[in-house]
């Protein structure tokens, strides 16, 4: 192993992918420099940004000397954590999307339970929101340490909630295990997700705190396109693939994870796109807007 993987030189490095977003960037970055946990370096990735992100995240690493700017060309948010994830120096890795924000003790109560407990990995709640509207995706009522593959899976709600960002994951077994995101796709958390869930060594839940994740019909994964469509039935197959391999047991038949689309079209326009996913299915009308989801539960 790499000798530079055993070095720390903070608690935890937050990994921040940041294209376009000068409108929510000030608060994201807010509510990382403002952490109860004051241990850590903030790596801002900026990914080619054409607005004022990069003004502003000079303004902030002028106050702020924990902040590390990379700068590159628009390759993609994989790309960006990536390049984050290899210059990072923390004892714990910390994601973060440049549209949303964190409670102020998050960093400090993930780091404290993984750590006191010698685990690679500390999972919080989410919570989505959109103006003062706010539903919990995930959210634990209780500290519980598991090291079940299986029932690590299920308390992350594997499969259906890949999310990356509520999560901090020990850094020297994400090089260990070689788990960096795809590069040149969208939906790279669910290949991720479920592989550092598998390789990294038990987790907790941590109750009493949220990452909050905006509900931003803007984001590049919220609108809609024929790439990132296959990129979400790619990275499904991905998964369960991966699933298969290493006999990770999921709740519904495998088939049932695969999204699948329907068109229906007049004079070559989408009047209408179904979409169905697990007891989902979901109507759209002109490929965008949602007018219907329907539910069966089995």
């Amino acid at each position: 192993m790499d000798s530079n993987i055993e070095t720390h030189k903070c608690k935890l490095s937050v990994i921040i992918p940041i294209y376009n977003n000068e409108q929510y960037l000030k608060e994201c970055l807010d509510s990382i420099c403002n952490q109860t946990l004051s241990d850590i370096e903030i790596i801002c990735v900026n990914d080619g940004s054409e607005d004022n992100s990069l003004q502003i995240i000079e303004e902030y690493k002028q106050k702020d000397n924990r902040i590390i700017l990379i700068n590159q060309d628009n390759m993609g948010q994989s790309s960006a954590r990536n390049n984050g994830l290899k210059i990072a120096t923390g004892e714990y890795i910390g994601f973060v999307d440049s549209d949303d924000y964190i409670d102020q003790d998050f960093y400090e109560k993930l780091y404290n339970s993984a750590k006191q407990n010698n685990l690679d990995m500390a999972v919080a709640g989410i919570v989505r929101f959109k103006g003062i509207r706010r539903r919990y995706m995930l959210n634990f009522s209780d500290e519980i340490i598991e090291k079940n593959l299986n029932k690590k899976m299920e308390l992350c709600k594997i499969p259906r909630q890949c999310y990356v960002v509520n999560k901090i994951y020990k850094r020297d077994v994400l090089l260990a295990h070689n788990l960096f995101f795809k590069e040149g796709v969208y939906y790279e958390d669910v290949g991720f997700t479920i592989r550092a869930i598998y390789f990294l060594n038990g987790l907790i839940t941590v109750p009493g705190t949220y990452y909050n994740y905006r509900k931003n019909y803007n984001s590049t994964v919220k609108t809609i396109s024929d790439k990132k469509n296959q990129d979400m039935i790619n990275a499904r197959k991905d998964m369960l693939a991966f699933a298969r391999e290493h006999n990770i047991e999921f709740k519904y038949r495998p088939d049932a994870y695969i999204t699948k689309m329907t068109k229906y079209n007049f004079l070559g326009l989408t009047i209408m796109k179904v979409v169905e996913y697990e007891t989902m299915k979901k109507y759209y009308l002109f490929s965008r807007w949602l007018i219907f989801n329907i539910r069966s539960y089995v």
